[in-house]
């Protein structure tokens, strides 16, 4: 929550400047409180597992925030039972008219696939198109931040030489940007892909901007200019053993994978694995509710000037 002072409090310029949340009393005082309305679209094998994920990351916030869940109809989930997709999941149909403060797209394990090729792709440019006029902030996640990339912009994904999987640590390249607010100078976040995109294709386009990146895994974070569009290429939602759970559903399939790095302690994939990533995951979520959603999404839609498609 923002701290309400004074206005002509000497230190609110400065904690502004720092990207510390205050508010002044002009603002507080014309200040409209609705809830905040997040759209998660779920392409995570495990929905539910991958639900209470960001549900627990999205609590750290005192907000209050409404939480509508979003599937992809022309895919059909094996590992969910559909019960739990009826009643809890909506179809793109029933939202399409509706407006959202913010939207997450979850990763998927499909990266060794041709976006062309994913089943439900044509659906998921369909709401990429519709969430510029219908959500203020999306939030893209490993494969979705990838996808996003590509639909937008064209830009794309490039084949690693093994899976990259592990906890790896990376460098806040922009500490002015409010995303970033809180964090230290590095950070460890879970990645887990087969593909990545370079930061030249990203660099060329001037509104997109690297707030961190890693000497084994490229780029982590980036966002726009205007914090409506942010891509992170890691899985900070991930819980303590979650990679542990992918190696061996990959070591049952045959795939022989490579343990996941800097995870085990001592290499040793019967020990409890370390969690280093709490604290930046709590923030960095935190931080997109705050300064992405809360501060700039319009309180009514219908003064919102959309912006050009």
């Amino acid at each position: 929550m923002p701290i309400k002072l004074e206005k002509s409090l000497p230190a609110v310029e400065q904690l502004k400047a720092e990207n510390i949340f205050v508010m002044d009393n002009d603002r507080a005082n014309h200040q409209d409180i609705r809830p905040l309305t997040i759209l998660i679209l779920n392409l995570m094998p495990q929905k539910i597992v991958t639900e209470t994920q960001l549900l627990r990351l999205l609590a750290n916030t005192p907000l209050q925030l409404e939480i509508a869940f979003l599937y992809m109809e022309t895919h059909q989930s094996k590992t969910t039972q559909v019960a739990h997709m009826e009643e809890f999941y909506h179809t793109f149909e029933e939202v399409k008219e509706r407006y959202f403060d913010g939207l997450i797209v979850t990763g998927a394990p499909v990266e060794n696939l041709a976006f062309e090729e994913v089943d439900y792709w044509e659906e998921l440019l369909t709401v990429f198109h519709w969430a510029r006029q219908h959500v203020y902030s999306t939030l893209h996640i490993c494969w979705g931040a990838q996808a996003g990339l590509y639909a937008r912009y064209g830009i794309e994904k490039h084949s690693l030489p093994h899976k990259l999987s592990g906890v790896y640590c990376q460098e806040v390249t922009d500490d002015r940007n409010p995303l970033m607010r809180g964090f230290d100078d590095v950070f460890y976040a879970p990645h887990s892909r087969y593909t990545n995109v370079t930061a030249a294709d990203v660099e060329r386009l001037d509104h997109l901007h690297v707030l961190a990146q890693g000497e084994e895994i490229g780029l982590s974070i980036i966002a726009s200019s205007d914090l409506r569009e942010v891509y992170s290429f890691g899985h900070l939602e991930y819980d303590r053993d979650s990679l542990a759970k992918e190696y061996d559903r990959d070591r049952l399939a045959g795939l022989d994978p490579a343990l996941p790095k800097h995870y085990f302690k001592g290499d040793d994939p019967t020990a409890r694995p370390s969690l280093t990533w709490n604290l930046p995951a709590a923030q960095f979520f935190t931080n997109w509710i705050n300064y992405a959603v809360y501060q700039e999404t319009p309180y009514d839609w219908k003064h919102f000037e959309q912006p050009a498609l």
